[in-house]
Formats: C-alpha cells, sequence, structure tokens
C-alpha cells in the first residue's frame, strides 16, 4: 500500500491459493526428480533471436558464439576461443567450436553465423535488432570453422554482440520477414535446452539436449508456469505450488517459509526519469541539476524495494569495475537545489510552484499503467521535486502510447545490460541514437564531452583506457546532467532449497525472469548428495 508521501509501505500477503484458471501442473516432488516447476511473470511473444528473443544470451534453446559468465567476463560458446581483432578494432576473427549439433541433428558451422548475422542486419527479414548491429559492414566463412566479421566503425565492444543466438541457415534461406517464421514458436538452436510444449498463455516446458556439446543438464525437464499477477505467484509458491519465481522484493521477503530461501541479485538494471529536452521547464539545464539534487535516492530505495538496490546518478553501476566513476554523484541537498533555482530566475508563485518568464516549472512524468514500481517512483519523485517547488504530473499510459508522447513528456526508463559499459551507456545518453528508437535517448540529450568520451571508449581496445573514458564520460554527464537516474535495483527470487547443487549468484540485465535469476546455469546444477 502506499503511504501518505506515496511510498510503497509493505503489508503480509495472504497465504492462501488462489484458484486458478487452468489444470494446475504437476506439484514438485511428484515422481520425477529431475523436474523443476518455476513460475514467471513474463511470457516472451516469440523465442526467435532475430526478434529480439535472448538479447543479453540467456536463452536456453540458443548459444551465442560468447556467453556471459554472470559476473563480469564473456567466455567462449560456440567459439573455440575469444575473438581476434585487428588493431583498429573494425575486423574481428572467431575460431568455431568443431561436433556441435543444433536440436534438429543437422551440424553447426561457420554458414549458420553468418546466416544469423546477414539476417540480423538484412532489411528483408525485417528483424527488430537491426539497430544493435548497425556497426556491422560484412561478416562471411574463412573455412567451415572461422568466421569473420568487418565493421564499419572501430568498436571495442563488438564481443558483447556475439552473444546473439544462432539459427540454422537452413531456417533463414528464404529473405522475409521474421515476424511469420516457424522460428518463433519452434526453436531450433544448439543450447542446452529444447523446447518440448508451450500452450501459450499457460505454460512451457523445456527437455535437456543430451547431445549439448557442455553435456547433457542433469536437471532435465523444467517447466515454467505463467502469472502475470505478483500476489498471485507469491500465494501459490507459499502454498508448495512452484520450486521457484521472480517477486518484487519486499513481496520476495514476505514470503519466506521453510525450504525456500529468498535471494537477491545485483543489477545493471536503472529506473530513470527521462527529461523532455524541449519542454520550457524540464529542458532547463538548471531545473535538471536542481531535480538531481532534489530526489532522495536512498529513502526511495529503501521505501520502495525494501533496500534492495543502490543509488544511481549516471548509467554505469558499480558491478562493471574499472568503467564505473564514483566520484560522478549528487549529494541529497534540497536546500542547494532551491538556491539554483533562485540564481536561475525560478521563482516560487502563490501556490508555492515556481515560475520564470510566464513559464511554469511544471511537466508530466509518464510511467507505464502496468508497472507498480515505476508509479511508485513517479509519485516519489513528484513529491521530492515538489519540495523544492517544481510540479511534477505522473501519468500511467499504455506502452503503445508513448511514442506519441515521449518528445514532450518525462518517463520513468528502465534499462541495463551488464555485459559490457557500450550497450550500458550509448543509447541512452550519446546524442548520434536521438531518432533511431523510441527509448534511444528520449529526452534528446546532447554533450560534446560526453559524446566525445563514448565514442573514443567504442574504439579504444586497451582496457584500462577504455575505463578511464568511460569514467570521464560520467564526470562530464554529472556536471551536465539531461536525465535524473534514481537506483540501480535488485532482483529478487524466491528457491526452493536442497536437491540440486550449483546455484551461483549473477548480475543481470533489466530483461530477466526465469531465463536469470538463480536458474541462469541450470544446465550446470548437479544432484545434492
Amino acid at each position: 500500500m502506499l503511504n501518505r508521501r506515496g511510498l510503497l509501505v509493505a503489508v503480509p500477503v495472504a497465504l492462501t491459493l488462489l484458484g486458478a484458471g487452468c489444470a494446475a501442473p504437476t506439484p514438485p516432488g511428484s515422481g520425477d526428480p529431475g523436474s523443476i516447476l518455476l513460475a514467471d511473470s513474463f511470457e516472451p511473444e516469440s523465442l526467435n533471436p532475430l526478434l529480439g528473443y535472448g538479447a543479453e544470451g540467456a536463452s536456453k534453446f540458443y548459444d551465442g558464439l560468447l556467453a556471459f559468465d554472470g559476473r563480469s567476463e564473456l567466455r567462449p560458446a560456440l567459439a573455440a576461443e575469444a575473438p581476434q581483432s585487428s588493431p583498429d578494432a573494425k575486423t574481428w576473427t572467431v575460431k568455431l567450436r568443431d561436433g556441435v549439433r543444433f536440436h534438429d541433428g543437422t551440424p553447426f558451422d561457420a554458414e549458420d553465423v553468418v546466416a544469423t548475422y546477414e539476417a540480423a542486419i538484412d532489411p528483408a527479414y525485417a528483424s527488430t535488432i537491426s539497430s544493435d548491429y548497425s556497426m556491422l559492414a560484412d561478416v562471411r566463412a574463412l573455412d567451415p570453422h572461422t568466421v569473420r566479421f568487418e565493421l564499419n566503425i572501430p568498436y571495442s565492444a563488438w564481443p558483447s554482440k556475439l552473444v546473439l543466438g544462432i539459427v540454422p541457415n537452413e531456417k533463414l534461406a528464404e529473405p522475409k520477414p521474421q515476424e511469420n517464421s516457424e522460428l518463433n514458436t519452434k526453436p531450433v538452436g544448439t543450447g542446452p535446452y529444447k523446447l518440448v510444449d508451450w500452450r501459450q498463455g499457460d505454460q512451457m516446458t523445456w527437455e535437456g539436449n543430451g547431445d549439448y556439446w557442455g553435456g547433457a543438464p542433469a536437471v532435465d525437464k523444467v517447466t515454467v508456469v505463467f502469472a502475470k499477477d505478483d500476489n498471485t505467484r507469491a500465494q501459490r509458491l507459499a502454498a508448495g505450488e512452484f520450486d521457484g519465481t521472480v517477486l518484487p522484493p519486499v513481496l520476495a521477503e514476505s514470503v519466506a517459509r521453510d525450504g525456500f530461501r529468498t535471494v537477491h541479485h545485483s543489477t545493471a538494471d536503472y529506473r530513470s526519469i527521462a527529461l523532455p529536452n524541449t519542454h520550457p521547464a524540464a529542458g532547463d539545464p538548471a531545473v535538471r541539476m536542481a531535480l538531481n539534487l532534489a530526489v532522495n535516492r536512498e529513502g526511495m530505495i529503501k521505501a520502495l524495494v525494501g533496500g534492495h538496490g543502490k543509488p544511481a546518478y549516471a548509467p554505469i553501476p558499480e558491478s562493471m569495475g574499472a568503467s564505473f566513476e564514483p566520484a560522478a554523484r549528487f549529494d541529497f541537498d534540497p536546500e542547494r537545489a532551491k538556491k539554483l533555482l533562485d540564481e536561475a530566475g525560478w521563482r516560487p508563485g502563490a501556490d508555492g510552484i515556481r515560475e520564470r518568464n510566464g513559464v511554469r516549472a511544471q511537466f508530466t512524468v509518464m510511467y507505464f499503467a502496468d508497472d507498480s514500481l515505476r508509479k511508485d517512483l513517479a509519485v516519489a519523485f513528484a513529491s521530492d521535486a515538489k519540495a523544492i517547488g517544481i510540479q511534477v504530473d505522473p501519468a500511467g499510459v499504455d506502452r503503445s502510447a508513448v511514442a506519441a508522447r515521449i518528445g514532450d513528456e518525462g518517463i520513468v526508463l528502465g534499462g541495463g545490460n551488464p555485459i559490457d559499459p557500450d550497450p550500458q551507456a550509448y543509447n541512452s545518453i550519446h546524442s548520434s541514437v536521438i531518432g533511431t528508437g523510441t527509448y534511444n535517448n528520449p529526452g534528446q540529450y546532447r554533450n560534446a564531452e560526453v559524446d566525445a568520451a563514448l565514442d573514443g571508449a567504442r574504439q579504444e581496445l586497451d582496457p584500462g583506457k577504455r575505463a578511464e573514458l568511460y569514467r570521464q564520460a560520467q564526470r562530464a554527464y554529472v556536471a551536465d546532467p539531461g536525465l535524473v537516474y534514481l537506483a540501480f535495483i535488485d532482483h529478487s527470487y524466491v528457491m526452493r532449497e536442497g536437491g540440486w547443487t550449483g546455484y551461483q549468484p549473477s548480475i543481470e540485465p533489466h530483461v530477466h525472469g526465469t531465463t536469470w535469476g538463480p536458474w541462469w546455469n541450470i544446465e550446470a546444477w548437479k544432484p545434492q548428495a
């Protein structure tokens, strides 16, 4: 529930099992010791990598050339070794693993890699990830086990693009839009699991790939039940129906019971307020700086996510090690914020809301109406803004309505990719991406120093010099902020204890759920002795 300041207060959840509209899945422990039953809030629309499935590499049906190790490194998957770069970071050569087969029995080789990446950038396939690979000029097979990528810009972050799931070239033989591809519902990859059943709107079942190049999974059956409502999943888990699920942090803690544990994973998943650059009030640098000083980030994290998160001031999280700049931050200082506004000519009116030259310091901040955390953040942000004389009007909207309004109104944004600082920061604050997508720098932030540092980091292969360029970008950003970054939120899960070993906490992207969480490496789990 919300208190008078609009902040979330935890309330006990009823532990009664709600009636489900479909037949209940087989309960855990019902005779299949190799199976796990999970619940997820999110059901994918497509299982096709070319339509965005497993964009950060977390797909149990597909492998990329590289895989994220869950912490801070990329490791070879379908690649036999680390990719080799030319000195200018424009040519990348990858040796491929031998003896790998797709789920349909066809052998994996360089032609499959070429076909997948060509389809990603060829307009004929209408891939929704094409803009993510705009730097790719050409890909070719040098021999059956070697691929060469030619880029149109120097791009040191290219390995982060090699987690794309590889599709059999036979499935891409005809250049046509992927919206009607059979891969959308019948994935064919080289991954540790095969899809054996998908009752859309209900549940999905994976079966272990006995011929997996990394070894057959000991957990040989995973069933994922789709239940969008958080409270419903919590109640069903508390009744013993599931082995695990993803939940908001406060709710996850409230359903703890014997035989289960709650875990919280660090992330690169930020929540921010994008401010419209062309708005007469929100676009003013003094207002932007004042808002960054006025928001109580620590208070929001404590009240809204039970303390499970870290304050965010710029797009790079602490988990990115040397690329993170700890000095790039804003103190919580409402009095200084008021002084800045006074000096900039924003004077309080009769109702306490500031004005300048007949312009009222008032603007709208949208949030997705089906996302309770974004709503709570919008309300809390509005409360802190009002305390310094700025009126923010939170507005719940359908996702389909955002594109038409985002140029004139603010919005609560989420995003994050832990694999590399480039996808984490570039699309958020670099001026070159303005107009390339609804959520690419939607506030139209422009800063030449930030752009130069991010561009330099893209081309720099020396890790130390590259990290310094990202730190430089963050320092330049906080001197002239374009958004109000609020928090990097933890992702929270409840999982059944016992039965298996192999759980390792991971650092997660914005998109998460049962392909991440405790189960991100489930193919490596072993029975508990």
